[in-house]
């Protein structure tokens, strides 16, 4: 049996990241990844990375790439490439991905469609 896991991203890689006392609400999208800490609320797209820390409350729907999830996500979930759920991660929503890793002591509350991204264009 394969033994799958999934990495933590390193804050320093990163060149954007909104901190836990942030409290944002709008519109965001970007050509590099992210990673929020802070609460978030509204819409988010991007062709890259989108990284949602353990302290973190985010009420959006989220096109991305990559979706990887620690903290609270409530929204629909578009995830082109992969959707990551981490052990204590909470989830609520339709999700749309090809792929989706889910660590014991995730939480998933909502529909979940795997699709790749080509047979999404078609409808």
């Amino acid at each position: 049996m394969s033994d799958l896991r999934i990495r933590s991203v390193d804050e320093s890689e990163l060149s954007t990241v909104l901190a836990s006392d942030v409290e944002f609400e709008g519109e965001m999208s970007f050509d590099e990844p992210v990673l929020i800490k802070g609460s978030f609320r509204g819409r988010i797209s991007s062709g890259t990375s989108l990284y949602i820390g353990e302290t973190a409350n985010v009420m959006a729907d989220v096109h991305a790439e990559l979706v990887s999830v620690q903290g609270k996500l409530k929204g629909d979930i578009s995830a082109a490439r992969r959707l990551e759920l981490f052990s204590g991660s909470q989830l609520r929503g339709s999700v749309v991905s090809p792929d989706i890793i889910m660590q014991s002591g995730a939480e998933l509350n909502g529909t979940v469609k795997m699709e790749s991204p080509s047979v999404r264009r078609k409808h």
